[in-house]
């Protein structure tokens, strides 16, 4: 069965968006079943809201903690335990270069 471009609509702005011939091929290569149901647009905006690392759009939350190391004062991504060593960014590079 030959392949067309196909003008689908975003479920986000609702948007028309072409998925074309060559978009389609590259998912069947891939073995994906699903058409895409977002723009690009949409989809690169839901992309960089994922890698600021609070979910889609969400910023970060940041805890306050103190270096084992060094003792300085710092931000981290996670909520620190007082059974585990939490290091600065600076430390704990240093730590990972040595290792």
């Amino acid at each position: 069965m030959a392949l067309e471009d196909k003008t689908l609509t975003c479920r986000d702005c609702g948007a028309s968006f072409t998925f074309t011939v060559g978009e389609q091929e590259f998912y069947q290569s891939r073995g994906l079943q699903n058409e895409p149901s977002r723009c690009p647009e949409c989809r690169a905006s839901r992309r960089q809201g994922r890698y600021r690392g609070g979910g889609y759009g969400q910023p970060r939350t940041m805890y306050s903690a103190v270096c084992a190391n060094c003792n300085a004062e710092c931000e981290v991504p996670f909520e620190p335990r007082e059974d585990r060593p939490v290091y600065c960014s600076a430390c704990y590079a240093e730590m990972k270069q040595n290792h």
